[in-house]
């Protein structure tokens, strides 16, 4: 398994392996030229059999995974005597890399326990609803560290692991969307889910569904924010993450 450790640990106040940080992002090369007479915005963009969205969306960007579902702590046995932790998170969609956990803030904690975000590097462009999927990282620190317990955060969750051995697990029970297309959409405090219903309430935070009448308020490029594209009955036509 491939070792994930933090640049940012020199500056915090524990003593931790700071060798080097994964998922550099990098740029895409200009889209070509679009065929007199035909509309850019219909042209194909990219080789990505999974993308899917706004065809502006083509950047990748370093954000926390969307859920953090396990830590574990286990401690090495041969020199140097070092912690390994160990978490598992969900990213929305397939394509995601660069897996990286990283201090939350510079400093010692005032509670003793290790802070961390989960960071990874998103797809360069906006992908279908096809199921989440799991990533890993871990995260090394010296024998003897002050540390009480870890807790690590996700995009739309935290999981603490009081004490630093054994592990901890969340139970991740949202909608990932992939059997959404052909569903009827119903927005919370509106009704509520059953068969043939996408409710609001049980996807991941900070969805949007999107109406043949509604335009496209907010940001255009949020890989942690599925879309679903509705249609006059409101029902779900497409779905993906940005």
């Amino acid at each position: 398994m491939t070792m994930i450790f933090s640049k940012l640990c020199a500056v915090a106040a524990v003593a931790v392996l700071a060798t080097g940080l994964s998922g550099n992002a990098y740029a895409q090369g200009a889209a070509p030229a679009a065929d007199q007479g035909t509309p850019q915005g219909y042209q194909p963009s990219g080789t990505d059999a999974n993308a899917a969205g706004p065809a502006g969306a083509n950047r990748p960007l370093d954000v926390p995974v969307l859920y953090i579902s396990s830590i574990e702590v286990l401690q090495a046995t041969v020199e140097p005597q070092i912690q390994i932790v160990r978490v598992t998170g969900l990213v929305s969609s397939a394509g995601w890399g660069g897996p990286t956990l990283v201090p939350f803030f510079y400093g010692k904690p005032a509670d003793d326990v290790l802070d961390l975000q989960f960071i990874a590097t998103s797809p360069e462009q906006s992908q279908k609803a096809e199921g989440f999927q799991p990533i890993s990282a871990e995260f090394e620190l010296e024998a003897g560290n002050p540390f009480k317990g870890v807790r690590v955060r996700g995009y739309a969750n935290a999981l603490e692991l009081k004490g630093m051995t054994g592990s901890a697990q969340a139970q991740i029970k949202v909608s990932d969307c992939k059997d959404c297309i052909g569903k009827k959409f119903v927005d919370k405090g509106q009704g509520q889910g059953g068969p043939g219903i996408i409710y609001g309430g049980d996807l991941p935070p900070d969805y949007r569904a999107i109406a043949p009448t509604h335009g496209v308020k907010g940001e255009v490029h949020n890989p942690n924010r599925v879309n679903l594209i509705l249609d006059a009955d409101s029902k779900v036509v497409m779905a993906f993450w940005e």
